[in-house]
């Protein structure tokens, strides 16, 4: 690192017009106290800048998906006080929100030395409303449309009358179950709400609380009992006790906050059960790491809205972030980004290594934390798309005699594991092996979206397979595909194509592997591409939309419900510039994701295969902790009900008074 000089971005952004092409405009300014001589310009952010593009002021030097590097001629200075403007016309795609724009920057200097960049948010000509972050406020209103708290709302409420506010719950556990839940309950009130005492004896004012087993109840249902000095839960589970004792949690919380308008009931019983089995939380920890304790708070926060799937997406194209013995160049090289490193900066990391991986350990204590709070995790490694770091840590997986290039939609060249390779295939039984010893859920998901159009077309390897699948017609074709970019403006279309056929062929054989390991295979929609998957022990999850949910459900699959339009949380709240967050699956605000209904259209045999909903946390935009808690909350909890409650007992005024009671994840609230 070189010092002397105090360096500054500005980004701004410039729609295209009836008279002129969009312009994104890039400023250095050198607010140090030496010229600058002999340096590049390196930036990345969501926005990434069009291989293609028409710049002026400089010369693109190097691009990966969004690292950007610029250059200027080699007698170029920027004096002191000084500004370099960039203007670019070309993006992947245009801004909507500002953290699309470039939020990390550095230069590099002629002697290999980098200097870090001081960077603003992204302007937006015309926008003068103040940028947004942290969690929505929803205060409680003056009347309230029930009179205790609980989110998902149950099922059967028929509580009576009121009594004093108890100080906190003595938990007396009669059973195994019961007092495995009772132990779970307790720390996780303990760590969500440190200093509340929910959990307390009755020497310092806790009310009595039996949780009695009653059989025949379903897995997760329970029933709370009120009397005047007391309250019982029956369940038959662990799950079914931790729900309960949730519920009476939340109704204490709210009772002891907002004396005036809520009650803790002394008469009266709530029977409750989820709607949906599959009540899911995806959080994509490539694009940006996450800590262990951070993904332990996660799942806390889930188990207080009743979610029980975590969905833990562990590779990527921007890194690999789980320990695997056999490969260790997997997380040596795989999880750094960095100047010099094989995955450069990227989504708002700088010149310095960052990122990181978990190790068997932290898996495993992570995997007992979910067991005791009901949240079973479900592993993800995306194949066979989505590979490039994983590539570039281990290039003895490539077809040697390869060539050309293609590009996914995110801007990675050649970053799919090759069907065509036997090697990818030991790979592959190792990386299964490895997982399912780690994750006792029995689940493996393997991904398998966005495969770009022109995958494989220059691998000899690739093309004998397809050969052999479909013929020597359909290999000529494809190999006619080599160095065809494809969309970068949308994940291409391979349905029919030869890419489709060597993706379902790889999919077919992961798959056995996994069958004959006594698991369960997950995948993304396009898992079902071919049709070569097993359906009885298969589930997809689909992203696009309802209807081709609907339709791969009325095909046997198995489906769990997550449309980007409304359960990807990294969608923007609105399409205002203001709001952090992406847009390319459009928008929805904490009132649109609740009212949304993820059974609406479906035909009575379709609906025998939804297992559930599922929000998805893709991490692109969140560089800022304060953005997360924005994009996630209340929105986790809207998806939360969806997959608990009854459609006809929601209600958008009762769930948006009690929203505001319901934990967050960092603390970040808007201003």
């Amino acid at each position: 690192m070189t010092s002397g000089h105090v360096l500054n971005l500005e980004t701004i952004w410039k729609p295209a017009t009836g008279e002129d092409a969009l312009a994104y405009v890039i400023k250095l300014t050198n607010n140090g106290a030496n010229a600058l001589r002999g340096f590049k310009l390196a930036i990345n952010g969501p926005a990434r800048i069009d291989p293609l593009a028409k710049i002026e002021g400089a010369s693109l030097e190097a691009r990966l998906s969004n690292h950007t590097v610029f250059a200027h001629d080699a007698t170029f200075e920027l004096g002191v006080g000084q500004t370099w403007e960039i203007v670019v016309h070309g993006l992947s795609y245009g801004l909507r929100h500002w953290s699309d724009g470039a939020n990390s920057a550095y230069v590099i200097l002629d002697d290999g030395t980098t200097q870090t960049v001081s960077t603003t948010p992204t302007l937006a000509v015309g926008v003068n409303a103040p940028l947004l972050k942290g969690a929505m406020r929803f205060p409680m209103p003056s009347k309230v449309p029930a009179t205790i708290s609980v989110i998902p709302w149950p099922n059967s409420v028929t509580i009576t009358g009121a009594r004093t506010v108890p100080a906190g719950l003595d938990l007396q556990p009669q059973s195994a179950d019961a007092r495995k839940a009772t132990a779970a309950f307790g720390h996780l009130v303990a760590d969500l709400f440190p200093v509340e005492g929910l959990v307390r004896p009755a020497a310092e004012g806790g009310i009595t609380v039996r949780l009695a087993d009653k059989p025949g109840m379903d897995a997760e249902a329970y029933e709370i009992q009120f009397f005047e000095a007391s309250a019982t839960i029956f369940a038959t589970t662990h799950s079914g006790f931790l729900y309960g004792l949730i519920t009476l949690g939340q109704i204490l919380r709210g009772a002891k906050q907002h004396p005036q308008q809520l009650v803790f009931p002394n008469g009266g019983k709530i029977i409750d059960a989820p709607g949906l089995a599959w009540r899911g939380c995806h959080l994509d920890v490539a694009r940006q790491f996450y800590s262990s304790a951070e993904v332990s708070r996660l799942l806390k926060v889930m188990a207080w809205n009743k979610m029980n799937r975590f969905h833990w997406h562990l590779s990527e194209d921007e890194a690999w972030r789980v320990e695997i013995d056999a490969f260790p160049e997997l997380t040596e090289i795989g999880a750094w980004r960095g100047h010099g490193k094989a995955l450069p900066p990227l989504l708002g990391s700088g010149p310095q290594p960052t990122g990181g991986y978990y190790s068997k350990a932290a898996i495993r204590d992570i995997v007992a934390l979910g067991e005791s709070i009901g949240v079973a995790i479900v592993p993800e490694i995306d194949i066979p798309g989505h590979c490039y770091a994983l590539l570039q840590s281990l290039p003895q997986l490539r077809d040697p005699n390869e060539v050309g290039e293609y590009q996914s939609v995110q801007g990675f060249p050649n970053n799919c594991l090759n069907p065509g390779n036997p090697a990818v295939y030991r790979f592959m039984e190792i990386i299964i092996d490895e997982m399912l010893e780690l994750f006792p859920a029995g689940i493996f998901h393997l991904g398998a979206d966005e495969v770009p159009l022109a995958a494989w077309s220059g691998s000899p390897m690739a093309l004998e397979l397809l050969t052999e699948l479909a013929g020597k017609e359909t290999a000529d074709k494809h190999a006619q595909l080599v160095n065809t970019i494809g969309n970068l403006h949308g994940a291409d279309e391979i349905e029919g194509s030869g890419t489709a056929i060597l993706q379902a062929e790889f999919i077919r054989r992961v798959h056995e592997y996994i069958a004959s390991k006594g698991a369960t295979t997950g995948g993304w929609e396009e898992a079902a591409h071919g049709n070569v998957v097993d359906k009885s022990k298969t589930y997809l999850v689909g992203w696009r939309n309802v209807a081709i949910n609907a339709a791969l459900a009325a095909d046997g699959y198995d489906i769990v419900v997550s449309p980007g339009q409304h359960y990807y949380l990294d969608m923007a709240n609105s399409l205002s510039w203001s709001e952090p967050g992406a847009g390319w699956a459009g928008w929805s605000g904490p009132e649109e994701t609740y009212q949304f209904e993820p059974r609406q259209g479906w035909t009575e045999e379709q609906l025998q295969h939804l297992m559930g909903v599922q929000s998805c946390i893709w991490s692109e935009p969140m560089t800022d902790r304060a953005i997360f808690d924005r994009l996630v909350f209340p929105r986790l909890s809207a998806v939360a009900e969806a997959g608990w409650t009854e459609p006809e007992n929601k209600s958008w005024p009762r769930f948006s008074a009690f929203a505001g009671l319901m934990p967050i994840m960092y603390g970040h609230w808007a201003e």
